[in-house]
C-alpha cells in the first residue's frame, strides 16, 4: 500500500520517502493530507481509483509516529462500519503491512480531496463540532456523495466493486 502525502503531511511524519515500487496497482494507492478543524491535526486519506475516503481526526504528536498503525485501525474500523466482508478487509489490512509513503502524483484525486474537505468541515458545523460528530457517521455520509471523477459513482460502490474485483 502506498500512502502518497502532502508536503504538509510529510513534514508532520518525519520519515524519509520510499522509492516508488516497480509494480504499482492503483487501488493499493492512496493520497494524504493533513489540515486543522478546531484547532486540531485531521488528516483526510483518500483511494486514487475509488475516492474511498476517511478522516482521522485529533492526531497528535504520537499518532504521527506510528501513522502506519493510525491508518490500519481506522481502516479496518472504518470498512466494518460499511459492512465489507470479512474477507475483503482481511486483503486490504495485508496490503497495510508494506505500506510505503511518498509524495503526492494525482491532481485528480487531490482536487476531489479538497471537494470532500469542503464537505467535511460543513457537515462537522452542522453537527455541533467535533465532539458531537459520529466520525464513522460522517465517513459514510461523505462516501455516498457522488463524483464525476469516477463518472457519476459514489466512492463506497466502486470501493465494494474493486474489492470483490481484487477478491476474484
Amino acid at each position: 500500500m502506498i500512502i502518497r502525502c502532502t508536503q504538509k503531511l510529510l513534514a508532520e511524519l518525519k520519515i524519509g520517502l520510499m522509492h516508488e515500487p516497480s509494480e504499482n496497482d492503483p487501488f493499493w494507492s492512496w493520497h494524504a493530507n493533513v489540515f486543522h478543524v478546531e484547532r486540531r491535526k485531521c488528516v483526510l486519506i483518500t483511494n486514487d481509483m475509488t475516492l474511498f475516503t476517511m478522516f482521522i481526526p485529533g492526531l497528535k504528536k504520537p499518532d504521527f509516529k506510528s501513522f502506519h498503525f493510525v491508518i490500519g485501525e481506522h481502516l479496518f474500523k472504518n470498512l466494518l462500519y460499511e459492512n465489507i466482508p470479512q474477507p475483503q478487509i482481511e486483503a486490504v489490512l495485508s496490503q497495510c503491512r508494506n505500506m510505503t509513503f511518498q509524495k503526492t502524483t494525482n491532481r485528480r484525486v487531490l482536487g476531489s480531496m479538497n471537494d470532500q474537505k469542503t464537505q467535511l468541515e460543513y457537515l462537522i458545523s452542522a453537527e455541533g463540532g467535533l465532539a458531537r460528530t459520529n466520525i464513522y457517521e460522517l465517513n459514510k455520509e461523505v462516501n455516498r456523495v457522488t463524483f464525476s471523477a469516477i463518472n457519476r459513482r459514489r466512492p463506497i460502490d466502486v470501493l465494494k466493486e474493486e474489492l470483490r474485483n481484487h477478491d476474484e
